[in-house]
């Protein structure tokens, strides 16, 4: 969803203090409809994040109707019973707050940031969309149009069908084969029955995380959640939770794709452990080294040195299963796609051939450790981080000792995933080259 401006006030004063010097502290209980709440007081700006994240993505969707994740992303701003069609975002923007959503493979996430006297309108509209949300002909079909207009904004946008054209290739038996925007042609066919049923299925408060985050009276913040949401019925239709585990991979796969763009790219996936596993956090420190940063060896190397790359980087991309870490590179002018395949090669076989130095190993421990500090710098970062570690971990207080994790990853680790994981054979590779020019624009 498309976020609304706040007021000034709130724009400049979402940092947390508190986040960026002391550990965070929380308080975490269940309702008994099953609803996971965890709150965290921040006194320091009078703001309130009111989160909630429903452990559902396009992962839970069957291939015949992808898209309902992310389709409810955008249905759930449609009104309810006691909110009118369109006033969702009107009312948060009213009452000087903002508002947005977003989905994954593996969950979705709606949040509202509020000026702290407004918590329980917050709390209110969230209970309103998990208990009444309206679901019919009116709000289907103008969703679908909103939808097919980020169908078409992606194909319009320069390699904005990558991840498409990766993860279809890249998983054959797990449903991480669709990306959150699944098929249009599912979103269309789909009638008002199947949709009200995927709602009933996944939108319950045994699948929800509500997350609470700022300045806000515990006691009173527990009298309105009690008040909200503790009525609204455990949901009992059974949740597809997949179960398939993706083939190891032994075979490259290799191909183009012809798109809308004017330079050339190389792009490359590579099947990476679950987040959370030991190797997820080696891998992460392994991407981190080959490209964040005007330091990092791709961006020195390759583009700063070589000369072969206008862009070159690496990230790995963590979701709940097994995913892919990927690599991406537009060549300089001149430079050929397999010339800058085989430096960025190169920059990998290093690593899996020799141990990355101790200063880097400590440079390294000082990014992860300031990004951590960042990502938890708002008060929608820290419940948004808390409902994660709580759904995806099974332990909120990760907030408080992920970097453990990280310490304990060694440079041998390191190397070791990079042999490991880092295989050509264990990869897709895409060429992303230019439509001829009879067939631009079709």
């Amino acid at each position: 969803m498309k976020k609304i401006l706040m007021s000034a006030i709130l724009c400049l004063g979402v940092a947390s203090t508190q986040a960026q010097s002391n550990s965070i502290e929380f308080e975490q209980y269940k309702l008994k409809n099953g609803m996971n709440v965890i709150l965290h007081q921040d006194h320091s700006t009078p703001i309130v994040a009111v989160t909630v994240l429903y452990h559902v993505g396009s992962k839970n969707e069957v291939k015949e109707r992808t898209g309902f994740a992310h389709f409810f992303e955008h249905l759930m701003f449609e009104g309810s019973e006691n909110i009118g069609r369109g006033e969702y975002m009107k009312t948060v923007s009213s009452n000087g707050g903002l508002l947005n959503a977003n989905t994954s493979f593996d969950r979705t996430f709606y949040y509202e940031i509020l000026p702290s006297n407004q918590a329980e309108l917050g709390l209110w509209m969230e209970a309103e969309r998990m208990l009444h949300l309206k679901i019919d002909s009116i709000g289907v079909q103008t969703q679908r149009e909103v939808v097919k207009e980020e169908f078409r904004q992606s194909d319009n946008q320069p390699y904005g069908s990558f991840l498409r054209e990766m993860f279809s290739r890249a998983f054959e038996k797990h449903s991480y084969n669709w990306v959150p925007i699944g098929s249009l042609d599912h979103i269309n066919n789909a009638t008002i029955a199947e949709f009200a049923e995927f709602y009933a299925t996944y939108y319950v408060p045994n699948n929800a995380t509500l997350s609470i985050a700022g300045d806000f009276d515990k006691k009173e913040v527990k009298a309105w959640i009690e008040k909200y949401f503790s009525t609204i019925p455990k949901g009992t239709k059974p949740m597809h939770r997949p179960t398939v585990v993706e083939p190891i991979k032994r075979k490259e796969i290799r191909d183009t794709v012809y798109d809308n763009i004017q330079l050339p790219a190389v792009m490359m996936g590579y099947h990476t452990p679950a987040q959370g596993t030991h190797d997820a956090y080696a891998v992460d420190m392994m991407a981190q080294v080959l490209s964040q940063g005007k330091s990092s060896r791709l961006q020195k190397r390759i583009v700063d040195e070589q000369e072969k790359a206008l862009f070159v980087g690496a990230f790995p991309f963590p979701t709940e299963d097994p995913g892919l870490s990927l690599m991406f590179g537009i060549p300089n002018m001149g430079v050929e796609l397999p010339d800058l395949e085989a430096a960025m090669e190169k920059e990998v076989e290093d690593l899996q051939n020799n141990l990355i130095s101790e200063e880097e190993f400590q440079k390294l421990q000082n990014q992860i450790e300031n990004d951590m500090i960042s990502s938890n710098s708002t008060v929608e970062g820290i419940a948004e981080s808390l409902a994660d570690y709580s759904v995806y971990y099974g332990d909120a207080n990760l907030i408080n000792t992920e970097m453990k994790r990280y310490m304990k990853v060694t440079r041998e680790d390191i190397q070791r995933v990079a042999k490991e994981y880092f295989r050509k054979d264990n990869r897709v590779v895409l060429y992303y080259l230019p439509m001829p020019e009879e067939e631009e624009g079709e």
